[in-house]
């Protein structure tokens, strides 16, 4: 399944109902505008997830509507948790896909952080 990023947020996607503790994860890091934790069909040596905790559809819906305190929050956590995780001294991808072309599958704005090792060309064309 793919994402329309212009219709509304659904509160019933997985990770809404991982931030509400519906669904058990393996949490790396929380705070106040972010929840990290390993995704659960990895791609890479080292594969987290960042999510805010807004209800926000995609990077493009975040960057319009959230504030700029939550915009600050969840990049400042995406750095912490890199760094934390040893990621920035090997190297990392931080992905997000943004809709049906880019493959996003869940309608809330994630980010992909991958690591731990080689990671390959980003694209094949």
């Amino acid at each position: 399944m793919t994402v329309d990023p212009t219709k509304p947020y659904d509160d019933q996607n997985i990770f809404a109902k991982i931030l509400r503790g519906e669904i058990p994860n393996n949490t790396v890091y929380e705070d106040a505008y972010a929840l990290a934790f390993h995704d659960i069909n990895p791609q890479a040596d080292l594969h987290i997830l960042v999510i805010p905790k807004g209800p926000y559809v995609s990077w493009d819906d975040f960057s319009e509507k959230a504030s700029d305190e939550e915009i600050a929050g969840f990049v400042r956590a995406v750095g912490k948790v890199a760094r934390d995780k040893g990621m920035v001294v090997r190297g990392y991808r931080w992905l997000s896909n943004v809709g049906r072309n880019a493959g996003q599958e869940v309608a809330h704005l994630h980010v992909h952080l991958f690591g731990g090792g080689p990671l390959g060309p980003m694209l094949s064309k």
